[in-house]
Formats: structure tokens, sequence, C-alpha cells
């Protein structure tokens, strides 16, 4: 099954949002959308390309009502995604959906491609978690290509699960939490191998946190981030 979805959100309105396949969008709040999902996807074969457009001066907060479980076909166990973040002058968007599940064996690869303006904010997180209950097979790939104009921000790619290239006879993360903010001028934070929180060049910073299961789930901007770290209060322009 291919799945399309796209929410386009303009100052002074409500967010439009077009959906197609298993993956809808309600509007819960005046700049705020919950993502639905109305089968069961992804299975493998399936595709998901989501796109959030954020114009001049709009602001758009994007949630989900449960976690997302990838699933094997008989068919195939790899399934794809494809999400898309355009944020215009001034504008601003937090996403933060439920965690990804990746069960039975399945095998995901996301793709995020974030396009922003220098002076438009973003906060985008990422949780993942192979595996159910008692459940060690299945991986996941994520690539992130994040620009602000014509400034590269971000290229980065993390792997979870069987035949990664973080498995080891040491380790074998089976959970991520990432996330993405712009702007941001926290400085580097780490603890141990398993988290940290990187500044980047063109400003902004990437958090990202592995291990064998997720711990928090709290959705939403808090006093506090993964590990207590402080969070900002909003994702505002310059």
């Amino acid at each position: 099954m291919r799945t399309e979805l796209r929410i386009v959100a303009a100052l002074g309105t409500l967010p439009e949002i077009h959906a197609y396949g298993g993956l809808a969008a309600r509007r819960t709040g005046r700049d705020t959308v919950h993502l639905i999902g109305t089968a069961a996807t992804p299975l493998g074969g399936d595709e998901l390309d989501i796109t959030i457009v954020v114009g001049p001066g709009a602001s758009l907060v994007v949630r989900s009502v449960a976690a997302t479980i990838a699933l094997p076909s008989p068919a195939t166990t790899f399934s794809r995604s494809h999400w898309r973040y355009e944020v215009a002058e001034g504008g601003s968007l937090d996403i933060d959906p439920e965690p990804m599940i990746v069960a039975g064996g399945a095998r995901h690869h996301a793709r995020t491609t974030v396009l922003i303006a220098p002076d438009a904010g973003i906060r985008v997180r990422e949780r993942v978690q192979i595996g159910r209950s008692g459940e060690e097979s299945g991986a996941w790939r994520g690539d992130v290509t994040a620009d602000v104009g014509a400034v590269p921000l971000l290229r980065h790619r993390l792997e979870l699960g069987a035949d990664s290239a973080c498995e080891d006879g040491i380790a074998a993360p089976r959970a991520l939490d990432s996330e993405l903010v712009y702007p941001d001028d926290r400085p580097a934070f780490t603890d141990g191998l398993v988290t940290s929180r990187l500044p980047l060049a063109a400003g902004g910073t990437l958090f990202t946190r592995v291990g064998r299961v997720l711990t928090e789930s709290r959705s939403g901007r808090g006093p506090t981030g993964p590990l207590g770290e402080p969070r900002p209060a909003a994702v505002v322009p310059r």
C-alpha cells in the first residue's frame, strides 16, 4: 500500500490536510494536528510519503494518537517512509509523534528531509523501538538531510537492529530517541557512550540517545528533556 499525506499551515487559517492510504490527520487545535492511522501500515512493501509545509509566519504542532507498528508481509519484511518538512520565513514547526515499533522481524527505512528558512524554527523528534517484548529481530535505518536556506545543516544516518553497523558483542542497542532543534545554542552534552547533544556548525543541535528500551514516553515539550536535560520552552524564529 502507498500512503500519501500532505499538511499545509498558513498564517491566519486552519491547516489544510490531504490524505490517501493508511494515514490521516485531524485538526485538534488552531495550530495543532494529530496523525491518525486508518489502516495497518507500514507492512512489508508499503511506502509512506508525508509532507508538512509551514508558510511564512505560520506555526504548526504535529503529534500522533498512537505508536506506529512496522510489520513484515508474506512477500517482504521491508517497508519505507519519507518525511519532508518545509518551513518558510518566520515559521515554526514542532513535530513529536509517538514511537515507531519495528516488530516481527520487519525492516524499515525512514528518510527525513528538512528545508527551513534561516529565520524559521523547527523541532523534529523521532523515537524507535526494535521489537516488542521478548523480540530481538528486526532492523531500522534513518537518514536525515537538513538545510537552512542554501546552507547544509545536517547529514546523518543511524541504524538499529540485526546486521546494523552498531550491532556487536559489546552493545546491541534496540531503541533510539533523537531530536533536531533549530535554532538552538545549547552547548555539547554527553552521558557515557549512549547519549549526546551536538551543536551543529550552521546552528541548532542534534540530540541522540540509544539503548535497549525507550524510557521516556512523554510527548510534547516539558520543563526537561531526555535524562532531565533542559529543553527550550518553544520553537520560535530568531
